[in-house]
């Protein structure tokens, strides 16, 4: 194995498992079993074996191993929120273990490290594992015989999931030997996404429930032609339609129902919170559809004054009112032969309801002014994030167009309900922002990510862009984003998470929120609990860290606590100006 500084070890020694045991509870009595706070089975290997030959011979074998990928996927993920809540004031590797141990706890395998190099705040890493005794494979080769292609897809998954929600980027594993290909043991090698490059495209694509989306990494180019098919401007933030990233099963439930219904005429109603992304939603289900070679017009409602409502959405004629000193078309001609997308359709008033209702109705509209009717043929996609049902019985909306709209509802899932999402999402805005703002930022730290795992986020996605943006622009020059740079507006993370404090002793989540807005840097708080741990003996096994490094933190400190003053920093070192300069030049700091 190799430690996060590189430094060699011998071989990784799994901590004592009682601490997962304690977590594992069987309560016949009302025919549950819990892991934590998650419900487990216990599942007959043959049982799992004959449903994988149903879903392969009913599915195909593509099919199938992309939906065991994914549910392994969902498996890892889930028990990656156990790793810092179980092992908090254990290092780095000993948190890491928790996934290959509770892989053998729970009766898949066991797993042997070969080679395990992690670093969260560069976003680094390489883990190679073997597998033994999998029971994956022995139930495949009890069905299939040996074969020529490697069988460990649920694992695979497992092993995805949980390290891609570990590290805070996408990671993905290769089997590289398989018992099913007649080797003697199943080998894997894992590494993010990105460093793969070319090599496992093959393999990414068991991850994306549908092919219009990118599964776990999405390119940066794309957003860009999917903004040129879409008429010029991409959509606002970091996603474009092309950029539809995930792997939870929120996510590829609607991917599903976007490819159901893609290729009809329906109208099609997206309901969900604010920010979860539904026009992003609606621009694949217009790249997808019969009508994608037509137009793609948004209009949002709310930001429609109400006087101007019927010019905005059916047009005005030359002289229909004092300044129509021109004939215009409105939104519906503007969107003939493609899709119409109505945002805040819940905000319109009852006036504007009823002319919408008849465009509807009939297909056909009336500009301002005009005598003469215009037939139009347009597919309409509206979003809410208000509850329609509610709004009818308030008075507020028309219950005939509700049902007129409400032809093939979609409800996109809120951020908190597709957790396993965070890894790929945080990685895509952490380079699209790094980009944009031209940063050196490596990463996430990990105190960092754990507030982010636990975070409420009530403003979902369109909220993660702006505190990963801000992330992005606070971080120092080839550091990682902390706690500090993240959650500076108020937010609170309520999670009932634990971690070192600089005296050693176990912190809860809000006071290390509090402590990292003082301190301002979990450098400054490793190299702390580093030389605690060494001067004073407390602090436990810590990450190990160089003493280059804590020199490092100890010049960046003295010169931030001298408001950039060099001569005032050399002094509180001791050292002259001359040295400080040399040795800030020598580590490749700004002087």
């Amino acid at each position: 194995m190799v430690a996060p500084n590189g430094a060699c070890v011998d071989s990784l020694r799994y901590p004592d498992i009682a601490d997962l045991m304690s977590r594992l509870h069987f309560s016949p009595g009302d025919g549950r079993i819990w892991l934590d706070d998650q419900r487990m089975l216990l599942v007959h290997t043959g049982a799992v074996g004959t449903m994988r030959r149903e879903l392969i011979e009913s599915l195909g074998i593509d099919a199938a191993r992309g939906l065991l990928t994914r549910m392994g996927y969902h498996s890892g993920a889930r028990d990656a929120e156990l790793a810092r809540k179980v092992r908090p004031d254990n290092s780095i590797t000993e948190m890491f273990a928790v996934g290959p141990q509770l892989h053998m706890l729970e009766g898949m395998t066991v797993v042997e490290p070969v080679r395990l190099e992690i670093d969260v705040e560069r976003g680094k890493y390489y883990g190679e594992f073997v597998w033994k005794n999998c029971a994956e494979d022995e139930e495949h080769i009890r069905i299939y015989g040996i074969g020529a292609e490697p069988v460990c897809w649920t694992q695979i998954g497992y092993a995805a999931g949980y390290t891609s929600v570990f590290m805070g980027r996408p990671v993905l594993y290769r089997e590289v030997e398989c018992r099913a290909l007649g080797q003697s043991q199943c080998r894997i090698i894992g590494k993010p996404v990105e460093d793969w490059g070319e090599e496992a495209a093959d393999d990414l694509r068991f991850m994306q429930a549908q092919t219009f989306t990118q599964g776990l990494s999405a390119a940066g180019a794309h957003s860009d032609r999917a903004a040129a098919s879409l008429g010029g401007t991409s959509a606002p933030g970091a996603f474009g339609d092309e950029n539809m990233v995930g792997a939870s099963p929120g996510f590829n439930a609607i991917c599903h129902m976007i490819q159901r219904v893609a290729r009809t005429r329906a109208t099609v109603l997206f309901l969900g919170e604010s920010g979860v992304g539904k026009e992003v939603c609606a621009r694949t289900l217009h790249r997808i559809s019969a009508c994608s070679d037509g137009p793609f017009v948004a209009v949002n409602c709310g930001a429609i004054p109400e006087a101007l409502v019927e010019s905005e959405l059916f047009g005005v004629e030359k002289g229909g009112f004092t300044d129509a000193t021109q004939s215009r078309p409105g939104r519906f001609e503007r969107a003939n032969g493609g899709t119409l997308f109505l945002d805040e359709i819940g905000i319109l008033s009852m006036t504007a309801q009823g002319k919408l209702l008849r465009a509807l109705q009939e297909g056909e509209i009336e500009r301002v002014g005009d005598t003469q009717t215009r037939r139009v043929n347009v597919r309409v996609v509206a979003a809410t994030n208000l509850d329609l049902k509610d709004e009818i019985r308030a008075g507020r909306f028309r219950e005939d167009l509700y049902f007129r709209l409400n032809v093939f509802p979609i409800r996109v899932p809120s951020l908190r309900e597709r957790r396993e999402d965070l890894p790929i999402l945080l990685n895509h805005m952490l380079r699209k922002y790094r980009e944009r703002h031209a940063r050196d930022v490596t990463g996430f730290t990990g105190r960092a990510l754990d507030a982010m795992l636990n975070y409420g986020w009530p403003g979902n996605i369109r909220e993660m862009e702006n505190i990963v943006e801000r992330g992005v622009i606070l971080a120092p020059d080839g550091g990682a984003i902390d706690i500090s740079h993240l959650f500076i507006s108020g937010e609170t993370v309520d999670a009932q998470m634990f971690g070192i404090g600089d005296d050693g002793s176990l912190t809860a989540s809000g006071s290390l929120l509090d402590q990292a807005n003082r301190t301002g840097s979990g450098e400054v708080e490793r190299v702390t609990r580093k030389v605690n741990s060494l001067l004073l003996g407390i602090g436990g096994d810590v990450e190990p860290t160089s003493l280059d490094d804590i020199e490092t933190a100890l010049l960046k400190s003295a010169v931030q606590r001298a408001g950039g003053n060099l001569s005032a920093a050399a002094r509180t070192l001791g050292i002259t100006r001359p040295q400080l300069v040399y040795r800030l030049k020598s580590r490749g700091l700004r002087v």
